[in-house]
């Protein structure tokens, strides 16, 4: 799909989507509950519907709605046989929060996916499988486990996705006896892990914690039961980053529905704009930001590596120079994210660098690019591009823009209600 966007003002008032990681963690504890839970405020991203179709294949059933489901699990024992391949399209969470849990059926399981999934590091649940004893095998296409995890000591580096942290933590209480995870320093994005145990908690599971030399050592005793739970699923402040980011530049946006009590590592987007000078207040239950002289500064991405392609676009339009440290992940992301943004400002005049895990981004007047702009196959990507453009009040082609879909499908459609002028069509 190209989305084409023309010039013009924005304003006014938009809701984002319920946090995709919370909803992620809230389908498969409720797929590990022994009953029904309900989940409401539910959005059909690409990601999240492949969530549901893995925990189908567990044996959970799953019921749509236009906004809520209902999942009906079966206590985390009694697994259906797994007959077919567990497709995790492009979604790293749903492929490492299930390869632990898949493990527990003791069955020989295929996963599957698209996009650059196997091109992201697995090393850590390789070694891991290949200690006890167990099969994982990995390709380009896919991943093949067999053989069930046991109880025990595990050992985490806590500089590599927080993900494999989680996909552990969801799977230990069902094993037969007590596990402890230690997670060594340096302990990058704990902000997921919190979000992992809150929701273990939500559905009656208790994890332990504390400091251990510079780390965190849970212990989960074992074996315990997921009890239903129903929830409503808290906004997306990851998502919120690009109104949020749109409103400081262009002004005058409202984002309505977040909560200020939430634990979302994305929720630091609101102390970045206000250090680098961004005006906003709360009024009547929504956040509404307002046009204002940014300067650049630095920021550490380590517990927020979402907010990366966002962060490297603001930079274009602070005064003097953004300093992105942390942010060597972003390569591994669903594109290399510092190379897709190097690569697609640059066709606006944006001056951006790169050096190991640091990106710097000098301030500069951006003008219409000649030629298209690529979304790399990430949603992240292009919806960054789409505020750099709105932001800048530029004409421009982004290619690929229905990459969208994996995480916020209705997108465009909120930038139009703010507004924007923008048509979305199939490319030719």
């Amino acid at each position: 799909m190209d989305a084409i966007l023309h010039t013009g003002r924005v304003a006014g008032t938009a809701a984002v989507p319920p946090s995709k990681s919370a909803a992620h963690r809230a389908v498969l504890c409720a797929a590990l509950a022994g009953g029904t839970s309900r989940i409401e405020n539910i959005e059909y991203s690409d990601d999240i519907r492949a969530t549901i179709g893995a925990v189908r294949q567990l044996g959970a059933k799953v019921v749509e709605e236009e906004r809520a489901l209902t999942v009906t699990g079966r206590g985390g024992d009694g697994f259906a046989t797994v007959t077919r391949p567990v497709f995790c399209n492009e979604s790293g969470s749903t492929l490492r929060f299930l390869i632990p849990v898949f493990s527990l059926t003791a069955q020989k399981v295929r996963f599957t996916g698209a996009g650059r999934l196997f091109d992201r590091p697995q090393e850590v649940y390789r070694l891991l499988f290949t200690r006890q004893g167990l099969r994982f095998e990995q390709t380009a296409e896919g991943i093949t486990i067999f053989g069930r995890l046991r109880p025990g000591g595990f050992t985490l580096p806590g500089d590599v996705s927080s993900q494999f942290i989680s996909g552990l933590l969801f799977a230990a209480p069902l094993l037969e006896s007590e596990s402890t995870i230690e997670v060594q320093p340096p302990f990058e994005s704990r902000s997921y892990v919190d979000l992992t145990l809150g929701a273990m908690q939500r559905y009656g599971v208790k994890v332990t914690q504390r400091a251990r030399k510079g780390g965190v050592l849970y212990r989960i005793a074992a074996p315990q039961r997921y009890a239903p739970c129903d929830w409503t699923v808290e906004a997306d402040y990851s998502q919120a980053a690009f109104l949020a980011v749109l409103g400081v530049l262009a002004g005058d946006i409202a984002v309505a529905g977040l909560d200020a009590a939430s634990r979302q590592g994305d929720r630091v987007i609101l102390d970045i704009l206000r250090d680098f000078g961004g005006k906003f207040a709360e009024k009547d239950g929504a956040l509404h930001f307002s046009r204002s002289l940014l300067k650049g500064g630095d920021i550490d991405l380590a517990d927020c590596p979402d907010l990366g392609p966002v962060l490297i676009a603001l930079g274009c339009f602070c005064s003097g120079r953004t300093t992105i440290r942390n942010a060597g992940r972003l390569r591994l992301k669903e594109s290399d994210r510092i190379a897709a943004m190097q690569q697609e400002l640059a066709k606006l005049g944006g001056v951006v660098l790169a050096d190991g895990d640091t990106v710097t981004v000098d301030g500069t007047a951006l003008h219409a690019p000649r030629e298209p702009l690529f979304g790399h196959n990430d949603h992240r990507i292009v919806m960054a591009l789409a505020v750099t453009l709105l932001a800048a009040n530029l004409p421009g082609i982004i290619r690929g823009a229905g990459a969208v879909r994996k995480s916020w499908p209705a997108f465009f459609e909120v930038l139009r209600s703010l507004g924007a002028d923008i048509e979305c069509k199939e490319s030719e």
